[in-house]
Parts: C-alpha cells; structure tokens; sequence
C-alpha cells in the first residue's frame, strides 16, 4: 500500500469513505474529508518548516 503522501487525492478521498461506518451520512464524509485536509496541511506546513515555537503559540492562544 502506498504512503499516505504518495497517494492521489481521489485514492485518500475513496480510503476515508470505505472507512466510515455504513450509516455514516453525507456530513460525516465531509467533516472527515476536511479533517484530513487540515492535517495533511499541517504535516506540509510542518515540513516545510512553518511551524510556530510553543511558547509563541500559548501567548497567541491565550491572548
């Protein structure tokens, strides 16, 4: 099986669908299918070195 980065977007978007449960609804896919999106962009960002140092990232948080 491929990595998850050497796949085609229409393969991790078929995986994550089998994977929901049969009565899964249409809002499950889509909020699956974003969560996965918002990772996989985190990963890229993370690797990409655009990350935020933690302490820079509680001081943003908490105002």
């Amino acid at each position: 099986m491929p990595t998850l980065s050497a796949q085609s977007a229409k393969q991790k978007i078929i995986q994550a669908v089998e994977r929901l449960p049969d009565d899964a609804t249409l809002e499950d896919a889509i909020e699956r299918l974003c969560f996965l999106s918002k990772v996989e962009e985190g990963l890229r960002q993370s690797n990409a070195g655009e990350t935020v140092p933690h302490q820079d990232a509680i001081r943003q948080l908490l105002g």
